[in-house]
Order: C-alpha cells, then sequence, then structure tokens
C-alpha cells in the first residue's frame, strides 16, 4: 500500500512539473536595494517579493532575470517579454499593463552641501541652471520639471543605475541626483564603508513626490496566451500578502 501511495504521488508530481508553464520575467539589474545583480545573482527588495508570490503559483514555472532598465522598456515595448519590474506607472506607458502596485516609494533630490547656498525646497524652481543626475530611462521629476529641461533652465544627465549616478555626485560631475529615497541611503552606506563617501558632503534637499513599483505586463497578449490566467492568480496572492502584513515584513527584514 506505501507503495502504491508513493507512486501516486511522484506520478502527479511529476505530471504537476511537465505540465507547468515557462515563463521568464525581467527585473531592473542596477536599482539597489529594489532590484539588482549581486554576485551575478538577481536579488532586491521586489525580487524577493516576487519570489514569494512565484512560489505560491505552481501552475507555472517562473525565472526572473535581469535586464538593462532602458532595454527593458525597448523589449517590453516590441512585446518581445511578458513583464518587468518595477515600472512607474505613466500614460506614456500605453505597451505596459499596470494593476496593482507592489510598494510605495518617495521620490527626493540630494545634493552636494557646496551647492545648498541657498534653501532649495521648491521643486523643481530652486534648481534652475543645476546639472541634475537620473536612472537612465527612469521618468521621474514631473511635466515641470521636464518642462524646465526642455527650455534649457536645467540640465539632465542619464546615468545607469544609482551606485554610478551617486558616484558622479560625489565626484562634482552633477549637482544633484533624483530618486528613491530608501535606494539613495541604501547606496550611500555601501559607499561610505567602501571608502568612497565622507558620509556628510551629500544631503537631502527635497522631496519630489511618491511613486509606486509595479509589476508590468505587455499589453496585447497574442504572444502570451497564459496572460490573463498568470494576472489573476498573481494579483490574488499579493493582495492577500499586503493585508496579511508579509510585504512589508519581507521590506523590514531586507533593510535590517
Amino acid at each position: 500500500m506505501k507503495k502504491i501511495t508513493l507512486f501516486l504521488y511522484l506520478f502527479l508530481f511529476s505530471t504537476l512539473l511537465f505540465s507547468q508553464t515557462k515563463v521568464t520575467i525581467y527585473g531592473d539589474d542596477s536599482y539597489p536595494p529594489y532590484s539588482f545583480l549581486d554576485s551575478g545573482r538577481l536579488t532586491g527588495i521586489y525580487t524577493i517579493i516576487l519570489d514569494r508570490i512565484f512560489d505560491q503559483m505552481p501552475e507555472y514555472d517562473v525565472e526572473l532575470k535581469g535586464m538593462g532598465w532602458k532595454r527593458s522598456l525597448a523589449q517590453i515595448q516590441r512585446g518581445y517579454i511578458f513583464a518587468l519590474y518595477p515600472p512607474y506607472k505613466r500614460a506614456e506607458r500605453p505597451f505596459i499593463e499596470f494593476d496593482t502596485p507592489i510598494l510605495d516609494e518617495k521620490l527626493v533630490v540630494y545634493c552636494r552641501k557646496e551647492i545648498i547656498d541657498k534653501p532649495r525646497s521648491n521643486w523643481p524652481e530652486d534648481y534652475y541652471g543645476l546639472t541634475i543626475g537620473n536612472n537612465a530611462g527612469f521618468a521621474i521629476g514631473g511635466d515641470k520639471f521636464w518642462g524646465a529641461v526642455k527650455t534649457g533652465k536645467i540640465t539632465v544627465q542619464e546615468t545607469k543605475g544609482t551606485p554610478n549616478n551617486l558616484l558622479k555626485l560625489i565626484r562634482g560631475q552633477v549637482d544633484c541626483y533624483m530618486n528613491d529615497e530608501i535606494s539613495i541611503k541604501w547606496e550611500l552606506k555601501k559607499l561610505m564603508k567602501e571608502g568612497r563617501y565622507d558620509g556628510e558632503s551629500i544631503v537631502k534637499t527635497a522631496a519630489i513626490s511618491s511613486e509606486q513599483g509595479y509589476l508590468g505586463f505587455a499589453s496585447g497578449g497574442a504572444r502570451y496566451p497564459y496572460k490573463n490566467d498568470f494576472k489573476k492568480r498573481y494579483l490574488v496572492i499579493l493582495k492577500r500578502m499586503k493585508e496579511s502584513g508579509e510585504i512589508d515584513a519581507i521590506v523590514k527584514r531586507f533593510l535590517e
């Protein structure tokens, strides 16, 4: 009897295994502490949350891969990838479907101390004449900011990843840098431990806005007939984890 039970268990397990739909999802490879490569392995807060969700979706065999943000946006726009994380919801991104956000992020500006010759709490008016660093492909800052860039009142330099942007700020290659506050604090702490930041020459000067990071799915769906079912299962588990406090606990543990 035990042999029969074991056989049935193995049969059912193997049937489920071989019936799984293989899915590849891409995460930003340079957005610590949310999504980044560490010794070639994709990790970060969003990655851990999504791993936990997909572990509860046995119908799918999900692989998470890292990709440069600008490239991943271009790929999903062409319909070459199924989903990516963590885009912000933007009207100019009709090629991405946004449903329920995973996390809230607070966007801020950090500047070098020596250029804070006056209060710069008003964004973006107090930053006219300055050069602002931005992660390549990140659509943050707001309409007024990009209007000022268009008219030449503010200059923007885009560089891949938070670490590279902060190093440019520390070296004086840009005056300020805008991004998520936790991401900036996380990376400055690492740079200080590595002896590349003095721990005091960079200060927060203004809050820009709050944003929300999503798992964004490719619009349309002809290439991905399983999309609706995948999304339905994903959203049910995401909602449950948010309501139970599990996602907040993951964030707290990772940052500690």
